[in-house]
């Protein structure tokens, strides 16, 4: 049976794809219209395995499989990218961009024929079209890559087949199959990336900033992998594990990766750190606000937990109240964006290996401070929290940093693209930080009129489209370095597609839908 909610979802993919690719035609739109096309066969096929309880790993409840959407977002990340780079006449991130778009096609591919293969019985239609998209992608690929740039695509899959086998079976329900091929591909592709610069390093001097990002997300990674595997064999909640713990963290931290980040930048990366935040003034206060509103993040969840304490146990956090992060995260993000873009990137690396150790601290129960984080957090899960793992919190870190992270700036004249592309670092806030949280208040209080097959409001929609536009004016009172270029249209475009998409994803839309606006904007 064809669900409503998730044919009108694939309708606006369809129109994403179908817009990027009305701008910039090439020989990977055909790729794409292929991929996509087979992306949504595939899905079905996915969802009807999640809900046998067919599927090789368990994944997250409550959630179409997601398989159309997300297979479509690194592919049109790196078709965008690879035509501002040409426009710029940067030619090594132009095929950087190609590589990019080959990979999330191959990942995307692989998915899709997993599914088909353990789907019984064999979908002869979907098998039929599932080919006819690998021959279109590989043909393409043959024509467009290297064979440097080939094997470079293929060891970023066999990477992420073995991190997909190890992750998804060590952590069950965390995901869905949309959301695995956007995290650890992602993850795929940068450990990848920073194996390759390892082993180059020495044609140049790189900008640190560049593999802080590379070695920050390997390296709590590979700590987390560590950890699992040794808590196998004895109890992670006693006072000489969590000693274990704490010790083999500074050994794995000062013994492998800062010798690994001292090869990369040729100089002592604290020293270079401490350098780079307290270089200007404005940095100085900037770092000044941030503590002061990280504070109020942590007075928000301490006071939500006594207020808990004194009601009921079983108190829940509403909706709105978790809406105050998204507020507290987007007056940390717009100073950041407008005044020192650099230290908004480091400081958002950072702050993701604080959450990430802080999510292995929680998990383990590592003393003194995992049952704490247990109490204290329990009062934010939702649905999306049905794993071991608590994310929710992560995903919202991402999605604000993403754009900010991909922002292509060796293509990017002083410093900005032009027309609608100069609100590219803007997707995270303007998405999630502004509509996903107008559409979440709004639509919860007021909201009265439902789209079909979902419940979200109409209300929500509308409210979360017109505040973005108004976010829009703001950005461009407030930073004089953006230049819409009279490009109002396609940023309302933009706006819109991206605000539908929420009302009718299941997926995590604080990752998903930074993404999608950050592609439309970049086209």
């Amino acid at each position: 049976m064809w669900n409503k909610a998730v044919l009108v979802e694939s309708l606006l993919v369809f129109t994403v794809v179908l817009a990027v690719h009305a701008v910039v035609w090439d020989r990977f739109s055909w790729c794409a219209v292929a991929l996509a096309v087979q992306a949504f066969y595939a899905q079905f096929k996915w969802d009807r395995l999640l809900q046998q309880g067919g599927a090789v790993f368990q994944f997250r409840g409550a959630a179409n499989s997601g398989l159309l959407p997300a297979s479509m977002v690194i592919p049109l990340l790196g078709v965008v990218m690879k035509e501002r780079c040409r426009a710029a006449g940067i030619v090594y991130f132009e095929r950087f961009g190609i590589v990019v778009a080959s990979t999330g096609m191959l990942l995307a591919l692989f998915l899709s024929v997993l599914a088909v293969g353990i789907t019984k019985p064999v979908p002869t239609n979907t098998c039929i079209l599932t080919g006819v998209a690998g021959s279109v992608i590989i043909y393409t690929m043959k024509h467009s890559l290297t064979v440097s740039e080939v094997i470079e695509v293929l060891e970023v899959l066999l990477i992420f087949v073995y991190l997909s086998m190890i992750l998804l079976y060590l952590l069950p329900r965390c995901f869905t199959p949309g959301e695995a091929l956007l995290v650890l591909g992602g993850v795929s592709f940068v450990l990848n990336q920073l194996i390759k610069r390892s082993l180059n390093v020495m044609e140049g001097r790189g900008d640190p900033i560049d593999f802080f990002l590379l070695v920050a997300v390997v390296g709590v990674v590979l700590l987390g992998l560590f950890f699992t595997v040794l808590f196998i064999f004895m109890d992670s909640g006693t006072w000489i594990s969590s000693m274990f713990f704490h010790m083999m963290t500074a050994v794995l931290g000062l013994g492998v990766i800062m010798p690994w980040l001292y090869r990369l930048i040729q100089r002592n990366p604290l020293f270079w750190l401490l350098q780079f935040l307290f270089q200007t003034q404005t940095r100085l206060y900037l770092l000044v606000y941030w503590t002061f509103l990280a504070a109020l993040a942590c007075g928000v969840v301490f006071y939500q937990n006594a207020k808990r304490s004194s009601e009921s146990k079983k108190h829940q956090a509403s909706t709105i109240t978790r809406k105050y992060f998204h507020f507290i995260v987007v007056a940390t993000y717009v100073p950041g964006l407008i005044y020192d873009r650099q230290l908004l990137y480091i400081a958002a690396v950072l702050c993701l290996a604080v959450f990430i150790f802080l999510e292995y601290v929680r998990y383990f129960r590592i003393k003194p401070f995992g049952q704490t984080l247990r109490h204290l957090l329990s009062l934010f899960l939702d649905e999306r929290d049905s794993g071991p793992l608590i994310l929710t919190h992560i995903y919202l870190l991402l999605g604000m940093s993403l754009p900010v992270w991909l922002f292509p700036r060796s293509c990017a004249p002083k410093g900005t693209l032009p027309g609608a592309g100069a609100l590219v670092p803007y997707s995270g806030v303007l998405a999630v930080g502004v509509g996903d949280t107008i559409a979440s208040v709004f639509g919860s209080t007021m909201g009265e009129i439902k789209w079909p097959g979902t419940k979200k409001t109409f209300e929500g929609t509308m409210t979360a489209i017109f505040a973005q536009i108004i976010a829009v004016a703001l950005i461009l009172i407030f930073d004089s370095s953006v230049n819409l270029n009279s490009s109002y249209a396609w940023i309302l475009a933009s706006v819109s597609l991206v605000s539908l998409l929420e009302a009718y994803t299941t997926q995590i839309d604080n990752l998903l839908l930074p993404l999608y606006l950050q592609i439309m904007l970049m086209a």
